[in-house]
């Protein structure tokens, strides 16, 4: 993100009422407490994230059927971010932008989010931003009734300029922030502790369906499957088609040389050996071929998992 603009005391009055954060006291046997900077720091260490960040440089970019696949790569790491309808994206001045090959990005998506163990790491992130060579900050977290986020480094001042959205599309309040996951957009800040911003643009995350700590029950029976059983074949890794494709309702019917999988309209067919398989009335490819490498149990890659689960 670019440098946030940082706001000196003497200025901050004219921005956010001149407050000024004095050191936290409480009482214990009659005598104040202070607890300074450094006791701080080290509470803001031990608190869990909500949200991590993933960050690099958009090196390539390939559309699926119902979502588009940004490989995106930082020094020696690198990621995919899994892009829908539903992620949202603007740069780091709160605007709504669409991604591009070449772009310098941060994503953003839940700590706790379940999600493949196959590399390279994909990622369903809730927001992107392209950063840009304009001024302007980005906060995705919670916040809470104070409007202070989770480890006390922002707290938000809502004013009549901000812009507030939500992705529910209902309107929203000054109040209506208060214990909310948010995307924050700003530019300046105090040096106070917790730092105090105006926000220029705040959204409220209010219809994301899975809030941290809760688990898809399936995606989860399906990581136990994967990690009990898998095989590993010219750098691959194997699973086994049935009991994946029947844990996330899809009807199995053997082919003998292989077997068709369906579920509403959606259906594949797979056989062994061979790298080409079927989608519906088109064809697609695996990297390695299925395989029976147990009896009766046909494994396919693991990168295949991941169609069933969109």
């Amino acid at each position: 993100m670019k440098m946030t603009k940082v706001v000196p005391f003497a200025m901050s009055a004219l921005l956010i009422g001149g407050a000024v954060v004095a050191p936290t006291a409480s009482a214990n046997e009659g005598e104040a407490v202070v607890t300074n900077a450094t006791d701080n720091n080290e509470q803001n260490q031990q608190v869990q994230p909500i949200f991590i960040k993933i960050t690099g440089t958009i090196e390539n970019v390939e559309k699926r059927k119902d979502s588009t696949y940004y490989t995106v790569k930082e020094d020696e790491n690198t990621n995919v971010f899994v892009v829908n309808d539903d992620t949202l994206v603007y740069d780091n001045t709160g605007k709504e932008v669409k991604l591009q090959k070449g772009d310098k990005v941060t994503a953003y998506t839940y700590a706790n989010k379940p999600m493949l163990m196959i590399y390279p790491p994909q990622y369903n992130p809730e927001v992107i931003i392209v950063e840009t060579k304009e001024m302007g900050t980005v906060e995705v977290d919670f916040f809470n009734k104070e409007l202070v986020n989770t480890d006390n480094t922002l707290k938000l001042n809502v004013g009549k300029e901000t812009e507030l959205l939500s992705l529910s599309g209902k309107k929203v309040k000054a109040e209506d922030l208060a214990e909310q996951h948010l995307l924050v957009f700003y530019t300046i800040a105090t040096m106070s502790i917790p730092a105090q911003t105006p926000p220029s643009k705040v959204v409220v995350l209010d219809t994301i369906a899975q809030e941290p700590g809760e688990t898809d029950p399936s995606k989860t029976a399906v990581q136990e499957i994967i990690n009990n059983d898998f095989y590993e074949v010219e750098g691959t890794k194997m699973v086994p088609l049935r009991l994946i494709a029947e844990e996330l309702g899809f009807k199995v019917e053997s082919t003998g040389k292989g077997a068709i999988i369906s579920k509403g309209a959606l259906s594949y067919t797979i056989t062994r050996g061979q790298k080409e398989y079927g989608y519906n009335k088109a064809l697609r490819y695996f990297k390695v071929a299925p395989a029976l490498l147990e009896p009766t149990k046909t494994y396919v890659p693991v990168e295949f998992v991941e169609e069933l689960m969109k």
